[in-house]
């Protein structure tokens, strides 16, 4: 029978060795590394958790997107979309550090059909500020039809709101007339382009380098 020889080492490497190869691993971890084969795009020097998003508007400015960073660079390295606004956050390169982009606007238009708004428990807990309607609560958030859904009430934009759980066992199969409580507006369907999605846009346009291209989009969103 013809032997076969092993391509490992008879010697495993020293335990100095495995702790220096972890060490490494975890220094570089949490790092994004944006340049390409050939070397020369910046790189970001920070956490990853830590990197923004970069809002893309379209050439018209209407709000298209809320891209990754990387996405961004390469909108600009491909010469699609120029800079409107920077971020205080830095990236660099071989040479020199650069501010990093945070608003852009593509160069040529993007023709999108628009997307309708669906109702969903994130996007109404968004719209409601994450805030009970009736007492104000922000603790163990869920939904409510104010026109109870067993007495006909439908799943709607008028029709739903964010309630604490205290408020929706006290209201049970009534209305809030009946039982008391008290809606201090009719709920209705947030008004904005639907290209990027309601939760992220509540957030987005409480950004201040966003908020002057987004409030347009948001009605009372921007406070």
């Amino acid at each position: 029978m013809a032997r076969t020889h092993s391509s490992k080492s008879k010697h495993p490497p020293s335990s100095e060795s495995g702790r220096r190869n972890k060490n490494a691993s975890q220094n570089t971890r949490g790092r994004r590394d944006l340049r390409s084969n050939d070397g020369n795009s910046p790189i970001i020097d920070a956490p990853v958790t830590q990197l923004p998003g970069v809002l893309v508007l379209n050439a018209n400015f209407e709000p298209l997107n809320i891209c990754s960073l990387h996405r961004g660079i390469a909108l600009l390295l491909l010469d699609k979309a120029e800079v409107l606004r920077f971020s205080e956050q830095t990236m660099r390169s071989a040479d020199e550090e650069h501010l990093v982009p945070s608003v852009l606007r593509l160069h040529s238009g993007v023709r999108r059909p628009t997307p309708e708004l669906k109702i969903s428990r994130k996007s109404v807990l968004a719209r409601d500020g994450y805030t009970c309607v009736y007492c104000g609560s922000r603790e163990s958030l869920t939904l409510d039809h104010v026109f109870p859904r067993c007495r006909g009430g439908e799943t709607s934009w008028e029709n739903v709101v964010c309630s604490c759980l205290k408020c929706n066992n006290k209201k049970g199969n009534r209305t809030p007339q009946e039982c008391g409580l008290r809606l201090p507006h009719p709920p209705r369907k947030p008004r904005y382009v639907p290209y990027i999605s309601f939760p992220r846009f509540v957030s987005a346009v409480r950004r201040p380098e966003w908020r002057e291209f987004l409030v347009g989009y948001g009605k009372g969103l921007e406070s």
